[in-house]
């Protein structure tokens, strides 16, 4: 069996690179935004910290 050849047509090597692609950028995503939500647990907004408000209570 040393004469097979693998074909693939141009339909699916380009669904194939599709998916890939949508793979890379849906994983690079999904840990962008895992990282800024780690990110916020640690690090307080300076808008949530009820110290810098500028509101007068009169």
């Amino acid at each position: 069996m040393s004469g097979i050849l693998l074909y693939i047509d141009p339909g699916s090597g380009s669904y194939l690179i599709q998916v890939i692609i949508a793979a890379v950028l849906g994983a690079l995503f999904y840990f962008k935004n895992l990282w800024f939500r780690i990110r916020s647990f640690f690090i307080k907004n300076k808008k949530d910290d009820p110290s810098t408000n500028d509101h007068t209570d009169a």
